[in-house]
């Protein structure tokens, strides 16, 4: 039985006195790409935030690999790539910069060990020509092939996207999926926050609608957009498709 990459059980999270999850069930297995959709304000970004240790939970319990998300978020960071809706790159380095602080840093890569690497992820996502730039220098959709390259260089064992693609020129999004295609092809375990259907019906192995906080309904995607069985997933689809 392939082993449980992500595990949140009954998961609650507040601000202040908002309760943005709500009893949060989710499993994600080794080498399985799940997508979370719904309506703005659901809480999936605040789920993959949770995961990630960005955003601490107030109930439940959350596992990464078997070992349990606790208060001391380096002890599991460092297994969790994460790209952000924002690139988050530093202005001022190099994209080759970018990439080489955390191997160094967190990994004990030596300077020509983590050059290495950061120049090979860089020809993953199909920019190793841009590595002496400034982030400023490129495009949005480079910039954010740069943040994926970035996640990559700690080899991590779960990939989480929040949204990678909403703050992009739509002719740029098709250069960033294509990467994220190309890393769901290869196995990379993955939550995908995401709006963009199409790319959820190539890679997703399993489809999570969000509404209100709370997991309203999941399923393969064949069965998600076919025959959804909840009225508020069946509206949601209805809009989102008809654009």
């Amino acid at each position: 039985m392939t082993e449980c990459a992500i595990e949140m059980d009954a998961v609650n999270k507040w601000f202040g006195d908002f309760h943005v999850l709500k009893d949060i069930n989710l499993k994600v297995r080794t080498g399985e790409r799940v997508v979370i959709c719904g309506p703005s304000g659901s809480g999936k970004s605040t789920v993959v935030r949770c995961i990630n240790r960005l955003e601490p939970h107030q109930k439940g319990v959350i596992r990464l690999m078997g070992a349990e998300v606790g208060a001391r978020p380096e002890d599991l960071r460092g297994d969790v790539g994460m790209v952000f809706q924002g690139f988050n790159l530093f202005p001022h380095l190099s994209v080759l910069e970018n990439l080489v602080l955390g191997p160094m840093k967190s990994r004990g890569l030596s300077r020509s060990e983590a050059e290495a690497r950061a120049r090979d992820y860089l020809k993953r996502v199909r920019i190793p020509e841009q590595a002496d730039k400034r982030p400023g220098q490129l495009s949005g959709g480079q910039q954010q092939r740069v943040a994926i390259a970035r996640s990559l260089c700690m080899e991590p064992k779960v990939m989480l996207f929040d949204e990678p693609t909403s703050a992009l020129d739509p002719e740029m999004i098709a250069e960033v999926l294509d990467v994220m295609v190309e890393l769901a092809e290869e196995g990379m375990t993955m939550v995908v926050v995401t709006h963009e259907m199409g790319f959820a019906r190539k890679v997703a192995d399993q489809m999570v609608f969000m509404d209100g906080g709370e997991i309203v309904e999941a399923a393969p995607p064949g069965e998600f957009f076919e025959a959804p069985k909840s009225s508020r997933c069946r509206t949601f689809l209805n809009q989102i498709l008809s654009h």
